[in-house]
């Protein structure tokens, strides 16, 4: 693999991307820094595939990123591959306003032929390449100018590692035909929507102080107001106002402006500055919360009752054994509040539908109505059915039987 030197000029970055367009697929890695601004501060961009690799420096002068993002957001041809890509992909969002597609994430990827749940790069590199990676440089001031041949080098591995590996991850997919199983959470990673920030929608990432349609109304004009605020200082939003704070002015309100070196979270100057005036401002001219945007009341789930619990406890445990049966990360089958509603007696659930219901729902249903029982056997648990159980040296334990069992006990 060809490794260029970094890559500053924009003549450069687009030989570089004009080549990467002719490939299947394309890995992408991004250093950035967010703890003094509003917008993650992008500081260095990895690219490769499996014929070269380079590192492309988005501060250095007069580079037009426009190649990079093209090859990005607008060619559906190529393939673009991350691991744990959240955040990356936050990144071209605001830059473009568009997410990277098609998208594979390598992190996501090994949830479906292991158990891993949210494995690191250092480990997947480890378990796939046996090589460590040297951490040193993973928590450098990535802005800094230059950035050192450390830097670079440690930056680098993000993606040519990452290109030796996706291969390998792909074809074991599709040795086990588990690659349709990822379509929907490479989908939501994909989904524009999950970047947006919309000012309308900024306090439902605050817990509300109760349901009461004025203290909702301020919350929500309040929220507005700290990410104009934040968004004009280019500062994270808490160093405007933390969110506890701000659900405490929604909730209690101060009458006058000097009555905010009262609140708890505010600094004294506030009582006679001007963004303690712009802070009131909002506070007088908020309206109540509309009816139609009230968050929904929490969901409480059907009533378990003693039985229902222990089935439900009963479940987890076969989810346990299945992801351990055949190689799955757990949280990629269900989770517990669908095991509880599937004891509950709900049957609309995800797990009652397509590749889920074939691998693990129908045995959880059968589990559910008594006909899948628990065998220990040489030691060790399995699951069997009832009709299946013949007379030998297993020791076998229907789920509705231990239901009741222990219920009769309390």
């Amino acid at each position: 693999m060809q490794i260029h030197p970094l890559i500053t000029k924009t003549k450069d970055l687009k030989a570089l991307c004009d080549r990467l367009a002719q490939g299947e697929f394309v890995c992408v890695d991004t250093e950035f820094m967010r703890e003094n601004t509003y917008y993650p501060l992008l500081c260095l961009v990895q690219v490769g595939n499996e014929d070269e690799a380079a590192a492309i420096d988005p501060l250095a002068d007069n580079i037009d990123l426009s190649p990079l993002l093209e090859l990005l957001t607008e060619n559906e041809d190529v393939l673009k591959v991350f691991h744990a890509g959240g955040q990356d992909v936050e990144i071209v969002y605001n830059l473009t306003g568009k997410t990277p597609f098609p998208i594979f994430d390598t992190q996501i990827a090994m949830m479906a032929i292991s158990q891993s749940e949210q494995i690191g790069y250092a480990n997947l590199v480890e378990s796939w390449l046996n090589k460590t990676i040297d951490k040193g440089a993973r928590f450098t001031d990535w802005s800094r100018r230059p950035l050192t041949d450390r830097q670079i080098e440690y930056a680098i591995g993000d993606v040519t590692y990452l290109a030796k590996i996706f291969p390998k991850i792909l074809n074991k997919l599709i040795k086990t035909d588990r690659g349709h199983w990822l379509n929907a959470e490479m989908e939501k990673l994909a989904d524009p929507a999950n970047y947006a920030n919309d000012l309308e929608l900024a306090w439902r990432r605050i817990r509300a102080p109760g349901r009461n349609p004025a203290v909702l109304g301020r919350l929500k004009a309040l929220a507005a107001w700290r990410e104009t605020e934040a968004q004009d200082k280019n500062i994270p939003r808490g160093r405007i106002i933390r969110d506890e704070t701000l659900a405490d002015l929604a909730s209690h309100p101060p009458k006058k402006q000097v009555d905010l070196a009262k609140v708890r979270g505010l600094s004294n100057a506030w009582k006679d500055n001007d963004i303690g005036k712009r802070l009131m401002r909002v506070l007088n001219t908020a309206e109540p919360l509309a009816a139609e945007e009230m968050p929904e009341k929490p969901k409480r789930g059907a009533p378990l009752g003693k039985e229902g619990a222990l089935v439900a406890d009963l479940l987890k445990l076969l989810l346990k054994i299945r992801a351990r049966e055949i190689d799955v990360a757990s949280r990629l089958l269900t989770k517990s509040d669908e095991l509880e509603a599937l004891a509950a007696g709900v049957r609309k659930l995800q797990i009652l539908e397509g590749w889920r219901f074939e691998v693990f729902g129908k045995d959880a249903l059968d589990l559910v109505e008594g006909k899948l029982a628990f065998a220990v056997e040489k030691g060790r648990l399995k699951m069997t059915h009832i009709d299946d159980v013949a007379n030998g040296d297993a020791t076998v334990h229907s789920a509705k039987a231990m239901a009741e069992a222990e219920a009769a006990e309390q």
